[in-house]
């Protein structure tokens, strides 16, 4: 099979082994897993890809997790099918990649969110909000944007992840993220579009399913869900962690993942 071409930005990393391809969440970038992909490249061929309107790959028009998960799949090639590994955004990118093309994942792990539809998306627009709002026209320095942001973003974790996505091109500043486009899309963003999967059979290859102990991303009532489309799952609660399992815990959350990328297939 040749890959589709597609304006994805990916950063590659080792030479040898399996592959193993990373999607981030919202507002990050590939190289958010770089401390991963460090760790995993001695024995793996690792890809980091940056997401649609996010990073350095191209901005689209519209917003949707079915042409997401078709240009990733454009990556990726029949003859030597992957891990694919897929953060909350990601993470639902990376399973319809699975159902939508399953002889492309070898398996999957989805890191702290499931395939459900949230409510609960009022801080990710209040992010957005916050960084539009910032007068980049008259901004001088990086610090000046973070002081600028902590009234609104007080926690100064996520305010320094947020501002990764700010970048200097000569005397001016832009956000490399898509913030028009994701603002508009909150709706879309929290969902799972289970209604547009008819005829697509449950993914049955192995999956890992990663959480943090104090997200609310991952729970009891969704594992209904969880079930229907990768009845091949196992769940790993990482005491100590949020939704940003694999920053806030990155040892454990390595561990995790590379007992799961390395296990041989069942027979």
């Amino acid at each position: 099979m040749t890959p589709v071409p597609s304006e994805l930005h990916t950063t590659s990393l080792g030479d040898t082994g399996s592959r193993i391809v990373f999607c981030h969440g919202l507002f990050g970038q590939g190289k958010n897993w770089t401390q991963a992909a460090k760790q995993l490249a001695a024995d793996h061929r690792v890809l980091l890809v940056d997401m649609p309107n996010h990073g350095r790959s191209a901005w689209t028009k519209e917003f949707d997790y079915l042409d997401m998960a078709d240009s990733v799949a454009a990556l990726l090639d029949a003859g030597d099918p992957v891990a694919l590994v897929g953060h909350s955004m990601g993470g639902k990118v990376a399973m319809l990649v699975a159902l939508r093309h399953p002889h492309l994942v070898e398996r999957l792990c989805v890191v702290d969110v499931s395939p459900v539809t949230y409510q609960h998306v009022s801080d990710f627009r209040g992010y957005i909000g916050s960084m539009r709002a910032l007068d980049l026209a008259s901004l001088q320095r990086r610090d000046e944007a973070d002081a600028a942001l902590a009234g609104a973003v007080p926690d100064p974790v996520v305010r320094s992840f947020l501002l990764q996505n700010l970048r200097r091109e000569g005397d001016s500043w832009r956000w490399q993220v898509n913030l028009e486009l994701l603002d508009h899309a909150m709706a879309d963003l929290g969902g799972f579009p289970a209604e547009r999967l008819d005829g697509v059979a449950p993914y049955d290859g192995p999956v890992l399913w990663i959480g943090g102990e104090r997200s609310d991303y991952v729970r009891d009532e969704y594992a209904a869900e969880m079930d229907r489309w990768f009845p091949r799952n196992r769940r790993v609660t990482i005491k100590g962690a949020g939704h940003w399992v694999h920053s806030e815990q990155p040892e454990v959350f390595l561990e995790v993942l590379r007992r799961f990328v390395s296990a041989r297939p069942a027979a």
